[in-house]
């Protein structure tokens, strides 16, 4: 059985369509039309009303480093528990290991560099961040929309470059199998070339959030 804050390949792979990569490093699976075009809609507006410019953990002097914007997502939007319940059916990790839903807004010539999800052990917020909750343990993000060019995800160790397509999630396990953080998760949120890139981010903790 896994940890409450856990989810595990055996439990995505029950979800008919859900594929894995395969890459021995990382634990990574997308599944197309995981949500229906109507909710991608709906939470595309709840972005657009909501957003504000995206910040970083551990400040690197690289203010260009996350340009896009970013969103709190209310929780008692139907929606949002909607996409709530369709993410627990789907990972069973217990809801309380969740943060909040996040949307992201990456607008033309918007990024967020390489990067891990996870925070840094000995970087200078990790207290502050994980003195409570603990480490971030999955990743699961879902692509809201299509972008006319740019706006891929891509890992840096598989060498595999992830293209947005509405409604298609993405989910990664940030730890190795001993617990400790991964680093083969590092990803790089590409430029948009053309058009707009929304998505939703939600992740999940050692311990119960707040």
């Amino acid at each position: 059985m896994n940890a409450p804050g856990e989810s595990s390949a055996d439990v995505l792979l029950e979800r008919a369509g859900m594929q894995r990569s395969p890459f021995p490093k990382i634990e990574l699976f997308q599944l197309r039309d995981f949500l229906p075009a109507a909710m991608c809609n709906e939470l595309i507006s709840l972005i657009e009303t909501n957003r504000r410019p995206s910040t970083i953990a551990d400040p690197n002097g690289d203010t260009y480093f996350r340009t896009s914007e970013t969103c709190d997502l209310d929780p008692d939007e139907p929606v949002v528990r909607d996409l709530e319940a369709r993410l627990h059916a789907l990972n069973r990790i217990d809801p309380a290991h969740g943060e909040p839903v996040q949307g992201q807004r990456y607008d033309v010539g918007q990024e967020f560099k390489a990067h891990t999800d996870y925070f840094e052990p000995g970087g200078i917020d990790f207290n502050r961040y994980c003195s409570v909750a603990g480490q971030r343990t999955w990743t699961f993000m879902v692509y809201l929309n299509a972008v006319e060019a740019g706006g891929g995800t891509r890992f840096g160790v598989p060498k595999k470059i992830i293209q947005p397509e509405p409604g298609k999630l993405l989910a990664w396990n940030n730890r190795r199998p001993d617990g400790r953080p991964n680093p083969n998760t590092l990803h790089h949120g590409m430029k948009v070339r053309r058009g707009v890139k929304y998505v939703i981010t939600k992740w999940y903790r050692e311990r119960p959030w707040g």
